[in-house]
């Protein structure tokens, strides 16, 4: 065993970040050269993802938002540097101790690899070179600095004075073997900052898709919003989400892409005959288009996972009744490009609702995240049960028979959408003019409508508001207000009540299992 003997352990820190940062490089290429879908730090992210229980998951979601897949890929990737730089301060004390440091890195990157849904030997080329990168450079990098040992933490003044094959080739200027080391380096990782680079653009996937999606014409609109659906206050959401800022929630860590010229969807499972479209055949069908507002069962009261959009696409109930529906089905297991299902109650699907498979948002195509080049859409229903992206497999069956992504975690099985409002205008913890304000918000009740949305000020009598004028009852309704503000702080709640009679309830329950209740509330100041 080699003993550091007062050696600074920076340098050998140093190597083994450095051989980290190289066989990350190295895979990435790899991975994008054989247009793989996910880079084995990917992959480990979606292993995580997989493993968290739901509960744990839940949690993130609404500590983070929609920044929680970025920072689990960045916590990954931290994790991975940190017992690179590990991995080198222990080669410096004996070699083994850092390869194995990365050996056990490289088996975990080929078991999330290898036990992903359709993976062949191809998937683990990207860890297994990344692997060997990682002990070829870890070696060449520490061989040298332990040629060249040197004393840590010895003052600059003394340093300048002494032999040079004694001084830190971390620490001093002047040393030719400081600068050979930093060279090494140097070139190491300026390579493997190449090698990422010439792997990014070598992946064409995404960018082919990209292109065919941008080349696409389809016989679709754009959908007009009828007059009074937007009600003028400052402030409030727009009554049509556009694309971009049109909430994602998922599983995907690498955005499916299919290309739209291969992708088939398949009916089968209790049917009379099984039923495999095309991308053209969607095409050439008759369309539908509607207004359809989505929602994710992870939105907390007040929470902003939700939008509206006009959704043009196929009737799904058309092409299950092509295929002949067993009268005892009452599922339907939905599967995307990327292996997530969820299951699907089979009346929200044939019972008249505007249930498509998706191909235009806002009058154009999907954007890749949003599903292209088919998704499903289902009014009335939570996303976890029904929002289907990149869908190409449909099997109608029964709930007593399958397990779907979600459900498998504890989430509810059929996961009608509740009714429900909030407070847009004014903001939590807003500061405005007394006076006379005017304040406004969003409400929703699928597939029964609102009759109407109360709101109240620091617990006085409950009061009406001005509804927005909306298609049908499966989009959202702007509502709005003018109220006599005094000053100081106030409180301000909104609650729903909808067609069939109910009213929002006061208790507020978190989303698990099957969505949130509770009155929306804020709190904020006049001046």
């Amino acid at each position: 065993m080699r003993d550091h003997g007062g050696v600074s352990r920076k340098p050998f820190a140093l190597a083994g970040l450095v051989a980290g940062l190289a066989g990350i490089a190295v895979s990435h290429a790899v991975t994008m050269l054989l247009t793989l879908r996910a880079t084995p730090l990917l992959a480990v992210a979606e292993a995580v993802i997989e493993y968290t229980p739901g509960s744990v998951a839940e949690a993130l979601i609404q500590l983070v938002g929609r920044y929680d897949k970025p920072l689990l890929v960045a916590g990954v990737t931290l994790v991975v540097l940190g017992l690179s730089a590990l991995a080198g301060v222990l080669a410096g004390r004996r070699p083994v101790l850092g390869q194995l440091v990365f050996v056990a890195m490289g088996a975990v990157g080929f078991v999330a690899m290898w036990t992903r849904p359709g993976s062949s030997v191809y998937d683990v080329l990207p860890v297994v070179a990344g692997t060997i990168t990682w002990l070829v450079v870890l070696s060449f990098l520490v061989d040298f600095l332990v040629d060249h040992p040197a004393p840590a933490d010895e003052p600059a003044a003394r340093r300048a004075t002494t032999d040079p094959a004694t001084t830190d080739p971390a620490t001093d200027v002047a040393n030719p073997a400081r600068r050979g080391f930093l060279i090494r380096a140097g070139a190491v990782a300026g390579g493997a900052l190449v090698i990422g680079v010439i792997g990014q653009f070598a992946g064409q996937a995404r960018r082919n898709v990209e292109t065919a999606r941008r080349l696409l014409r389809l016989p679709v609109t754009r959908g007009f919003v009828r007059p009074g659906a937007t009600l003028e206050v400052e402030g409030l959401e727009p009554w049509r989400t556009s694309n971009p800022d049109f909430y994602r929630i998922d599983t995907a860590l690498v955005v499916p892409t299919v290309d739209p010229g291969e992708w088939r969807l398949r009916i089968h499972g209790m049917v009379e005959q099984e039923v495999v479209v095309s991308y053209r055949d969607l095409l050439d069908r008759e369309l539908t288009e509607a207004w359809v507002t989505l929602c994710c069962v992870s939105n907390e009261v007040g929470g902003d996972l939700i939008g509206n959009a006009w959704w043009s696409g196929v009737r799904i109930a058309d092409l299950l009744a092509e295929a002949g529906i067993a009268p005892d089905a009452d599922a339907v297991l939905q599967t995307s490009a990327d292996d997530w299902t969820c299951g699907t109650p089979l009346t929200a699907l044939t019972d008249g609702r505007n249930a498509m498979l998706a191909i235009a948002m806002n009058g154009e195509p999907l954007p890749v995240e949003h599903g292209f080049p088919v998704r499903m859409v289902v009014p009335g229903l939570y996303g976890y049960v029904s929002a289907t992206k990149w869908v190409v497999d449909l099997e109608v069956t029964r709930f007593d028979r399958i397990s779907a992504y979600w459900t498998e975690r504890g989430w509810g099985e059929r996961g009608p959408v509740r009714t429900q409002s909030r407070i847009d205008v004014p903001r939590n913890g807003a500061e405005v003019a007394a006076g006379m304000r005017k304040i406004g918000g969003v409400a929703w009740a699928q597939q029964t409508g609102l009759e109407k949305v109360e709101y109240r000020l620091d617990g006085d009598d409950w009061k009406e508001a001005t509804l927005g004028r909306v298609p049908n009852l499966d989009t959202w309704v702007q509502w709005a207000a003018l109220v006599d503000v005094p000053h100081g702080r106030h409180t301000l709640a909104v609650r729903a009540t909808d067609l069939s009679g109910y009213t929002q309830t006061s208790v507020r329950r978190g989303v698990v299992p099957d969505g949130a209740t509770g009155w929306h509330t804020i709190e904020f100041t006049a001046e």
